[in-house]
This record gives structure tokens, sequence and C-alpha cells, in this order.
């Protein structure tokens, strides 16, 4: 997975917090952002950099993880970590394919869908 937003460092971080990630990598641009970055979360690497073109909100993309059985903390944590000052979709609940989930547009414009 790939993702360009404006404030990569602050995203970054809040990623590795909302999937309780390892950063693997990090390449700073001139900026104050990174040229490429990569978390580690649960097996799956999410690539950060700063885009320096104007950001449209929300899209046809959405990042899923899908925990199965056991995963509740894992969803309720990143919830936690990715609603704020997000624009929620679907907030934390249930839903006709899970029993807790949720979908929202964080404040990097970035669209997940997250499950167990």
């Amino acid at each position: 997975m790939q993702v360009y937003v404006k404030g990569s460092k602050e995203a970054l971080k809040l990623y590795q917090k909302a999937f309780n990630g390892d950063i693997l990598c990090e390449f700073p641009d001139d900026n104050g952002g990174y040229m490429h970055s990569e978390l580690s979360a649960y097996g799956q690497v999410i690539a950060v950099s700063e885009i320096t073109e104007e950001v449209n909100h929300g899209n046809t993309m959405q990042f899923c993880f899908h925990f199965g059985e056991g995963g509740e903390a894992k969803v309720r944590t990143a919830y936690e970590a990715l609603k704020q000052d997000a624009i929620t979709c679907s907030p934390i609940g249930k839903c006709d394919y899970s029993p807790c989930q949720f979908f929202l547009t964080d404040k990097f414009g970035v669209c997940w869908c997250v499950f167990k």
C-alpha cells in the first residue's frame, strides 16, 4: 500500500499508532516530510510519502484490513487513532458482514475500511 499525503511525518506516526506498526525506513525530503517511508502493519507494508500537488479527499481507492476472529481490539485501536479529524462514513459498530467494523476518510484524505 502506498499513501501520498500532505503531512507525511504526522501521517506515519498516526498509522504507526493505529496499526501498532514498526517503522521500517524513513527517507526525509528537503521540506520536512518523507520522500519515502515504510511501516509494517500486521505483516502489511504501508508506504507513506509527501505529495506536493493538491490533495483530493476521498476517492475510489480504499485500504482495508480484515482481522478476523479475535481482531476486535485491533479494529478499536485503529478507529480511536484514525477518527481524529476524519470524515466518518460508518462509525465503529456492527454491519451486514462484520460484528465490528468502521469506514472513514482520515484527516489526510485516505479511505479506510477496518473490520474483524
